[in-house]
């Protein structure tokens, strides 16, 4: 199954895409070429980029302490397992104190460090980061994979409090849609949404087999799917095909 996702505001927008750069920071620190470290760095960069929006870290800490107030509300519901009830509201607690014991916006200090500064400026730059632009940053390329992956780890700690919180917010989200089987009638689904409700995020469940690429579009009113294939063309052709997939709307 390949599963999709589309988000219904732009904060959920920006959480996804901060996510997305989290998960491929990770993985390219844990490896062990000057190359994949390069662009560890250049991913650092993209997540300062996104991270400096004035209202991001607000937004954050506004939802985290919403859904504490909101999972304190089960308090003593006995269909609800209290022990696990306590975890969460302790992980939200956590990532709230840690996100706002942070000065300024995430990664700013950062950009206190001039040689970092003197890579990014350069970095989006093609080929801007050669040795005879950046000698300095050529040497560390050099460096052992011990070394660099301290530093790498150093800097990333700075951005540590937002990723867990996104980490986080983004889980709960996602665990509080149930999905649905629905078929596609000629590769077109349409569906109006439940007054009352205000959706975040929609999920899409599509079997990998079946080669189709969902065109999604959606609004507090309606969500409108329609499933394509790459044709030999090379180009994105409706399918004429019914077709199921699991769909889930979070909220």
């Amino acid at each position: 199954m390949i599963l999709y996702e589309y988000p219904f505001n732009e904060r959920i927008r920006t959480y996804l895409r901060l996510e997305n750069l989290f998960l491929r920071l990770a993985e390219l620190v844990s490896r062990e070429p000057a190359l994949d470290h390069h662009f560890a760095l250049a991913s650092i960069f993209e997540i300062m980029d996104v991270a400096t929006r004035a209202d991001l870290k607000s937004d954050v800490l506004k939802d985290l302490d919403r859904q504490r107030h909101v999972f304190e509300g089960y308090r003593n519901n006995p269909a609800i397992a209290q022990d696990v009830l306590d975890q969460v509201i302790q992980q939200l607690d956590q990532c709230f104190e840690t996100l706002s014991s942070l000065p300024g916006k995430a990664g700013q200090a950062l950009t206190e460090n001039d040689w970092l500064m003197s890579i990014r400026s350069r970095i989006g730059i093609p080929g801007g980061t050669c040795e005879f632009d950046l000698p300095a940053y050529y040497a560390w390329q050099h460096k052992t994979i011990l070394q660099r992956r301290s530093d790498l780890a150093r800097w990333v700690e700075t951005l540590a409090p937002l990723a867990a919180s996104i980490h986080l917010l983004l889980k709960l989200l996602r665990d509080s849609g149930v999905p649905q089987k629905v078929m596609a009638s000629a590769g077109q689904f349409q569906q109006n949404l439940p007054q009352g409700r205000t959706f975040q995020l929609l999920r899409l469940a599509v079997d990998s087999s079946l080669d189709l690429i969902p065109e999604i579009s959606g609004n507090r009113l309606m969500v409108s799917i329609r499933l394509l294939q790459m044709q030999a063309d090379e180009k994105l052709h409706p399918s004429a095909a019914d077709s199921t997939f699991e769909l889930t709307l979070c909220s």
